[in-house]
């Protein structure tokens, strides 16, 4: 006999409207009454999978009406979503087609972390970094060119703070296109969001009484051929002029010709259909502004929207988090990076922290506690982040500007035009380096060293362990060292006790770690602690004894490189491995072919690092390290290999 619990369960199972959408189109089957139900169990459903298997919450449990009212209304994938800040599409990916291998969400083998077309057709654009949104659905837009096809960008989670938003914004202003952008304002990105814009839209007034009568009047308009599309544009700024002088604020969407429309209130999914309907076949650029809230429908999420972006493995019930609390587990290096920034500020008054919207992510919100004002969130703008420590530093300051390695690919000219061509002392400690993990490609740090170590008048370094970074810190502050790359993993280092001397370094300085005759075996970073295990594995399987006897050597500087240790490793050893956490093609293992060869010195070189051929997947990031041998055992491998 059943359980009242199980035909309790099974009863609950047939009425869930949910299960009965495998796609849009089943979606699209529903009234609209039934539609508030739809957001609630998709809220319910991301919690509880997100619960057991880590990944970004708040965020897509604050677009979930968003979500669902778009796929009522659009008829994807024929139409065109293109998300900004891919880590707002979770209920989107339910609901396309991926409910069932939701639980293979950021694992190995499993679904991507962000939307990609190369999973679904659903997924219109790469979302793993922000701002992007705009320009590609213009440029989606524009190929439609007249088919019919519908195009709407969703941009949030601070996404309008970057640059390539009002680039984009700038070009849709003057271009023939009939895109719909929805700014989703939540008034965050990770942290809470910060800027002219953010207060811009905290302070826009535009009353949705005055809204809904222009859109009314303007239907009327179009329907009795008094307004037209050669016109519009006019009766447009006309129609803003006018509100100007009445509310002496002006709209700067509609001072670019966009036609706006709210604010809204993002969570009433029948008014969102209602909105979307009349708005859908409008002829020019529209932006539809909505008012939600990060985390909404879950309540712990709702009081600490931080912590609730990505919280780890919790409780669905209490909302209690699974934490680790091994005392004896080491720092994060990000951790260590922002004890250590504030030690070192204390001592120096010149260095001042900045931050392009990562304050808690990498940890600068442990000096912006203690000395906000000499700590600066720029908000998502990384170049921004770059010139502007560079006009600090022009003038006398020292900034220690951290940015995520594969978001400062967006600021490379900035730190060639920007720092290096002036050597302006700018510390860049470059969080994330190498392989990240669930993330997956959008996040690995992977071209840093190849793409810095080109440019004059960088140093550029990696610690080995806790202990490395902070004397790489406190060398890069001393006088006269120009602009200093300082570059680190994601998660947690390798000493317990990682608080020591703040000792400089030379510059330009490796370190040999163990003694060998045979092959020598060259690292940078912390990469260089699987180096260490693997001559253990070869230790422990007696290879020695088959003529491997092992050196090797930190070399914790790509720029300058050591070059007393290269004419050691050239003038004895016939065999050399370089390892890298990076593309092994133009990093160190590069470097070292290049110096070797320029002074004649010809061993048989193997480079290990990242491919690139093909970009690394999502998966854990030992998991990751296996896949392209960089973990001790790949090394190993690699060290005992004749070839």
């Amino acid at each position: 006999m059943q359980s009242l619990y199980n035909i309790y369960a099974v009863e609950q199972k047939e009425l869930s409207l949910l299960n009965k959408i495998q796609y849009p189109e089943d979606l699209r089957k529903l009234q609209v009454d039934q539609l508030p139900q739809v957001c609630d169990e998709l809220r319910q459903d991301i919690v509880q999978e997100v619960a057991v298997n880590p990944g970004h919450l708040a965020s897509s449990l604050g677009v979930a009406e968003i979500t669902v009212a778009l796929h009522y209304v659009y008829n994807t994938p024929e139409d065109r979503i293109v998300w900004d800040v891919g880590h707002q599409a979770y209920g989107h990916k339910i609901l396309t087609g991926r409910r069932e291998q939701f639980c293979t969400n950021r694992k190995l083998g499993g679904i991507r972390p962000f939307p990609s077309p190369l999973e679904s057709e659903y997924d219109t654009f790469a979302c793993g970094h922000a701002s992007n949104s705009v320009s590609a659905a213009l440029g989606m837009a524009v190929a439609a060119n007249g088919s019919g096809r519908k195009v709407v960008a969703v941009i949030g989670d601070g996404a309008m703070s970057g640059g390539l938003a009002f680039e984009g914004l700038n070009n849709v202003s003057s271009s023939p296109n009939d895109l719909l952008i929805i700014l989703n304002d939540n008034n965050m990105s990770i942290d809470r969001s910060v800027g002219g814009m953010k207060q811009y839209l905290l302070n826009l007034s535009t009353n949705e009484t005055y809204n809904a009568l222009r859109f009314k009047a303007s239907r009327w308009l179009y329907g009795k051929g008094v307004l037209n599309d050669d016109r519009r544009k006019g009766i447009i700024r006309l129609s803003n002029a006018l509100k100007s002088a009445i509310s002496q604020q002006q709209n700067i969407f509609e001072g670019m010709n966009i036609r706006y429309f709210g604010p809204f209130d993002g969570h009433d999914v029948k008014e969102l259909v209602r909105i979307l309907r009349q708005i859908k076949d409008m002829k020019g650029p529209k932006l539809l502004h909505l008012h939600t809230q990060k985390g909404h429908g879950y309540a712990p999420a709702e009081k600490d929207v931080t912590t609730w972006h990505a919280p780890g493995k919790f409780n669905p019930d209490t909302g209690e988090r699974i934490v680790d609390r091994d005392p004896n587990k080491p720092q994060k290096y990000q951790n260590v990076f922002g004890h250590t920034l504030l030690e070192l500020a204390e001592q120096n008054p010149k260095i001042v922290g900045v931050t392009p919207a990562m304050p808690t992510g990498c940890s600068m919100n442990i000096m912006m506690e203690k000395m906000p004002e000499r700590t600066f969130d720029v908000g998502i703008a990384e170049g921004h982040a770059v010139t502007f420590s560079g006009g600090m530093a022009k003038d006398g300051l020292l900034p220690f500007c951290n940015i995520y390695s594969a978001f400062a690919q967006r600021a490379y000219d900035n730190i060639i035009h920007d720092v290096a061509l002036l050597r302006l002392n700018v510390v860049f400690c470059l969080d994330r380096a190498g392989l990240v993990g669930e993330d997956g490609p959008t996040h690995h740090g992977a071209f840093d060293l190849a793409a810095l170590r080109p440019i004059p008048n960088l140093t550029i370094c990696s610690p080995l362990d806790e202990h490395e970074l902070r004397r790489m810190m406190y060398t890069a502050q001393l006088p006269d060292k120009g602009p200093f790359v300082i570059r680190y993993p994601r998660g947690g280092g390798v000493l317990q006790d990682w608080r020591c001397p703040l000792e400089e370094i030379k510059v330009g300085t490796g370190r040999k770690l163990r003694e060998g005759t045979d092959i020598a075996v060259l690292s940078i970073g912390p990469i260089g602690n699987n180096v260490t295990q693997a001559i253990e594995i070869i230790g422990r399987e007696g290879a020695g004894a088959r003529g491997r006897e092992v050196a090797h050597y930190d070399m914790r500087f790509l720029k300058p490189i050591d070059e007393a240790i290269l004419d050691e490793v050239g003038r004895k050893f016939k065999r050399v491995v370089t390892v890298e956490n990076g593309v092994r093609n133009g990093g160190l293992g590069s470097a070292v072919l290049e110096w070797l060869n320029d002074h004649g010195y010809h061993p048989q070189v193997t480079r290990l690092g990242l491919p690139d051929t093909e970009f690394v997947e999502h998966g854990t990031v030992a998991e990751l390290q296996h896949i392209v041998g960089i973990d001790a055992e790949g090394i190993a491998r690699a060290i005992l290999s004749d070839e």
